[in-house]
């Protein structure tokens, strides 16, 4: 990851990317996964594992905004009838996951989407953003699938966006605090980081 210095100590110029396709014939499958991977509808709102998966899977990129939204909060975005949550799993282990937020104007945006990092470089990534915004394109009355990325994301995922068909819409730059480094999945995770 490479970061523009910023106005002041801490602070980095962070890339934004939004990317969007606009029929569900701008999909480009991946190749299936090396893993046994099932994927299952979270059809069950559930605060507690949408806050697992927030964390596991964007602790090591600056995933920082959700953290401390409390229960009610967390069962507030999931307990929605525009809001989606698909879980990866192999051999019964959550792998990855993808939530998934209609919104005004037949837009349906990939809100969150990565995998746990046990899970990289397995070819799951690119099978399970498929298999999410084939699910997108699934909801009545979708006219456009959309997502955002930026550079404190994990290193493949503009490219992963792209492989599958998304375009670059809109560029623009933000100044982040990044003066500690990411979280990590817990207070206290002692693991090598990407």
């Amino acid at each position: 990851m490479t970061l523009v210095d910023g106005p002041g100590p801490g602070i980095a110029a962070v890339t934004v990317w939004s990317l969007a396709m606009t029929s569900p014939d701008d999909l480009r499958p991946a190749a299936l996964p090396r893993l046994p991977v099932e994927l299952v509808e979270v059809a069950e709102p559930s605060p507690e594992l949408n806050r697992f998966l927030y964390a596991a899977v964007g602790g090591d990129w600056y995933w920082v905004d959700r953290l401390g939204w409390t229960w009610a909060q967390w069962r507030d975005w999931v307990d929605r009838d525009e809001h989606e949550t698909w879980l990866a799993t192999v051999r019964g282990a959550p792998a990855g996951y993808v939530e998934l937020e209609a919104q005004e104007g037949g837009a349906v945006e990939v809100a969150y989407f990565g995998l746990l990092p046990a899970f990289v470089g397995h070819g799951i990534g690119g099978w399970l953003l498929t298999e999410g915004v084939r699910r997108a394109w699934a909801r009545p009355g979708t006219a456009k699938v959309w997502v955002h990325t930026c550079t404190l994301d994990g290193p493949h995922a503009l490219a992963n966006y792209e492989a599958r068909g998304f375009r670059v819409v809109a560029t623009a730059t933000e100044w982040r605090d990044v003066s500690q480094p990411p979280p990590g999945p817990w207070p206290g995770a002692d693991r090598p980081r990407p």
